[in-house]
């Protein structure tokens, strides 16, 4: 594999992008010109199919950080092209529908490369290969301001399309031993992170493919998302008492131009696991926090470069053979160890220092 198209060139693409670019050749396609980039770039629309074609045709892989609901028209022309193919989706639908192409695949169909599903997966994965017999697997993934103003206490540094599909979606979860689908915002509690109290509230595709893979494993297995108290409640209001999930466009309107993104970051990485090993009830943990990031001699927001490091990371380990070369791949048979062997995975070991 050496060249390599990313299609999307926004917060995430761009450092995608610019990451494979210093072992790959890389391609970049957006909607719009991007004449500074250290690499090829092509300005056009992705749902011209002759426009497409023309630019992936010649390509090994392609990349897709494009929104949850564009990914599939990169997808079905990776799939009729044999290209390996990567997204960062967090959509139950659009994987299940990659899911079903790669069953006739010539490359590999991997999505859902980003934190919460991605790495979140991973993690968990390597937390439950430790017990003997799992009972419990719960999972928190929070990006963050550091420093939050206003009642909702949040900035969009990530899609807002795809935060309004986390939120409106049902998720699905093992509870006593079943799985079932509950509404996003619900379940709320509350968690305490390095002395900061938080809420965290169910929200949908988190869990990625891992309610299949540890159905009959385990008693209790969800995902949620943290924020600070009150955003879910405020989220909520938004959405059902004045019926803005009636309409996506206008909602996501509204929250870009009330929260904009800010440079001061902190995305918390949280799993826990409990079962058994060797006859006695016991507990695994994974606690992590993440902030911006010094790379090619630009500070990269902490969602930035973690969701683009861990797309990047499983594209490196397709190209050294670590992982198959066709077919699906679940997040959650990624070894973590191979993961951090890679050249971003590694960035996940950096001792970060935070700034006052």
């Amino acid at each position: 594999m050496k060249r390599i198209a990313v299609i999307g060139l926004g917060k995430v693409g761009s450092l995608v992008a610019t990451l494979l670019h210093e072992h790959f050749e890389v391609t970049g396609i957006d909607c719009v010109p991007c004449s500074y980039h250290p690499f090829v770039t092509h300005t056009g629309n992705c749902n011209d199919h002759e426009f497409l074609n023309g630019v992936l045709q010649n390509q090994d892989a392609a990349v897709s950080c494009l929104p949850y609901d564009k990914n599939l028209v990169i997808a079905h022309m990776a799939h009729r092209l044999g290209l390996h193919y990567f997204d960062l989706t967090e959509d139950v639908g659009t994987t299940n529908a990659i899911r079903q192409m790669a069953k006739t695949s010539r490359g590999v169909m991997i999505p859902q490369c980003g934190l919460g599903p991605g790495f979140i997966g991973i993690v968990a994965a390597d937390l439950c290969n430790r017990f003997d017999k799992l009972r419990d697997v719960e999972l928190r993934v929070g990006a963050l301001p550091r420093h939050p103003n206003g009642l909702m206490g949040y900035s969009f540094t990530w899609s807002p399309a795809g935060v309004i599909n986390e939120y409106l979606n049902d998720a699905e979860m093992i509870h006593n031993g079943k799985r079932k689908w509950m509404q996003s915002l619900d379940g709320i509690e509350t968690i305490n992170i390095e002395g900061q109290e938080l809420e965290a509230f169910t929200t949908s595709g988190g869990l990625g493919t891992l309610c299949e893979t540890l159905d009959g494993k385990v008693d209790t297995l969800n995902y949620k998302t943290i924020r600070y108290p009150g955003h879910c409640k405020l989220m909520r209001f938004l959405l059902y008492e004045l019926i803005l999930k009636e309409d996506r466009t206008l909602t996501e309107d509204i929250l870009t131009k009330a929260k904009p993104p800010v440079k001061e970051d902190v995305v918390y990485v949280y799993a826990v696991v409990e079962g058994w090993k060797n006859g006695a009830l016991t507990r695994e943990e994974y606690f992590k926090a993440f902030y911006p990031m010094q790379i090619g001699g630009q500070e990269w927001r902490a969602i930035s470069w973690t969701t683009a490091a861990s797309i990047v990371a499983v594209v490196e380990m397709v190209a050294n053979g670590k992982l198959p070369q066709q077919g699906f791949v679940k997040q959650e048979e990624i070894s973590l160890s191979d993961f951090y062997e890679t050249e971003n995975g590694k960035r996940y070991g950096i001792l970060q220092h935070v700034k006052g």
